[in-house]
């Protein structure tokens, strides 16, 4: 097999000494997707119709739609709480798990928004925003995970 360190790609060679100058951390990903998520989760299980109509610019008629927003919220929460437990364990093969179920998560997330703003011909004002920040966390685990393969973390 060969090392990742060894490979004459300079292009993946950059990105990986660009994560090290960096100091790319887990701790402070962790930190800020709880923040970000536990927020979001809040405003789901309290308000969702305010967060749908702001991100899909829907409103949320049936009961089932205010439940199913609620049910979001609280994985959200979760997910929320699960990364602020997390962030002082960098090292534990759960918490690389959960990093890469944060990358699933991000990737996910971004191509149901995208599709509804380009396929369901949704829009609120907060989709694009939304899409954007789902971009910008899978790449930034992405680079975490690329940081932690590559130092054989």
């Amino acid at each position: 097999m060969i090392c990742p360190r060894h490979l004459t790609n300079q292009g993946f060679v950059l990105l990986c000494s660009i994560g090290r100058k960096k100091n790319i951390s887990m701790k402070t990903l962790l930190i800020v997707t709880s923040i970000i998520e536990s927020v979001t989760g809040l405003i789901f299980l309290i308000l969702p119709s305010l967060l749908v109509s702001i991100l899909l610019g829907s409103c949320t008629d049936s009961a089932a739609d205010l439940l199913v927003g609620r049910v979001a919220g609280a994985a959200l929460l979760s997910l929320g709480v699960t990364c602020w437990l997390a962030r002082n364990d960098e090292k534990s093969v759960t918490t690389k798990g959960l990093m890469v179920a944060m990358l699933l998560y991000n990737v996910i997330a971004t191509m149901l928004l995208a599709y509804a703003a380009l396929g369901a011909h949704l829009s609120g004002v907060g989709l694009w925003p939304t899409v954007l920040i789902h971009i910008a966390m899978a790449v930034w685990c992405s680079l975490v995970l690329l940081e932690m393969f590559v130092n054989n973390n």
